[in-house]
């Protein structure tokens, strides 16, 4: 499924990733709050190690200059003590330049997980399991080698975004409303408002946009819409009050998504992820795009999913070939 991206889905990227880097690059702040911000940009070396470990099993580089780069949701604010990653987007960078096509990646969908080095320096068993697990396995490198076997798929770069710092965002902005035209409850997230108007704290905010089971029709795909027009909230927010042409305001903001980004070697900077969206940016209009992975029910497991084929096949051959999504 592709279409072109709304409002709120480009603010799915721009606000996770782009939005403040770019900002801090060009909005006048001091050196020292440059720096500073700078440092706040956390390095993944132990995902670079495990990749170059397995580098022997990864798929090879695309041809040419197209870039895939994963966007991964860290969900430590879940209260289950388990990290597991509750976004996946990959963001497929055309050779040309023409074409920046962002794809999510449903968390439950069922594949096979290869073995992983964890935390502890040991390897966890291969298993067939729901695809979010992978990152509590191995974290990053294990989301990025369990991707890369179901679809074949090399990943260049990657960036993982911690909910921490969407909390920390959304406090930075004094809240963001929303209105709900019905009660809302999720035990699971910590997520419950009656009918009405509401300005959410941090806080709430991680847990309605964290709510699923029991809101909407409880899947993982309304869930992703949730977050989209969430999102899309947070940047009116952002532009209403004129933060982004006042220094006092913009800082706390900037310090809150710089202090949630942690990237591999070749990311791990605002110099270098201000190139990143740069390039996005020089996308022309109509090239940026938003796509799903094609998912059916899956067969034996409730509320879970399998591949859609051959639609997923044909999806993943047009992202290896470089070739526009239909």
């Amino acid at each position: 499924m592709a279409f072109h991206m709304t409002r709120g889905q480009k603010v799915l990227w721009w606000s996770l990733l782009a939005f403040g880097v770019l900002l801090a690059a060009g909005a006048g702040v001091a050196l020292w709050a440059y720096q500073r911000l700078d440092g706040n940009i956390r390095t993944d070396h132990a995902a670079a190690e495990a990749l170059d470990e397995d580098a022997a099993e990864r798929p090879r580089p695309a041809a040419g200059e197209a870039r895939n780069i994963m966007v991964i949701g860290d969900d430590w604010g879940s209260g289950t003590g388990n990290a597991r990653s509750d976004t996946v987007l990959l963001l497929h960078l055309s050779g040309d330049g023409r074409r920046a096509e962002l794809v999510g990646v449903p968390r439950d969908i069922v594949v096979d997980i290869p073995g992983c080095r964890g935390e502890d320096g040991g390897t966890t068993r291969a298993q067939r399991a729901q695809f979010n697990w992978a990152y509590q396995f191995g974290g990053a490198a294990c989301t990025i080698r369990t991707f890369e076997r179901m679809t074949d798929i090399r990943v260049d770069h990657h960036l993982v975004i911690g909910f921490d710092g969407f909390a920390r965002l959304v406090d930075a902005l004094g809240g963001v409303e929303v209105e709900l035209a019905e009660a809302e409850r999720d035990p699971n997230v910590g997520h419950d408002l009656p009918a009405g108007r509401h300005l959410l704290d941090g806080e709430q905010a991680l847990a309605y946009v964290r709510a699923r089971v029991y809101v909407g029709d409880g899947s993982d795909l309304n869930r992703m819409a949730r977050q989209q027009e969430f999102l899309g909230l947070v940047y009116d927010r952002l532009t209403a009050q004129g933060t982004l042409a006042n220094p006092t305001r913009l800082y706390p903001v900037l310090s809150a998504v710089t202090s949630a980004i942690t990237a591999d070697p070749g990311l791990d900077s605002l110099n270098e992820l201000r190139g990143l969206v740069t390039d996005v940016r020089a996308v022309p209009d109509g090239g940026l795009t938003f796509h799903t992975v094609p998912t059916v029910p899956h067969p034996t497991r409730a509320n879970r999913l399998a591949l859609d084929q051959p639609a997923a096949g044909d999806l993943f051959a047009a992202l290896r070939e470089d070739a526009p999504l239909g």
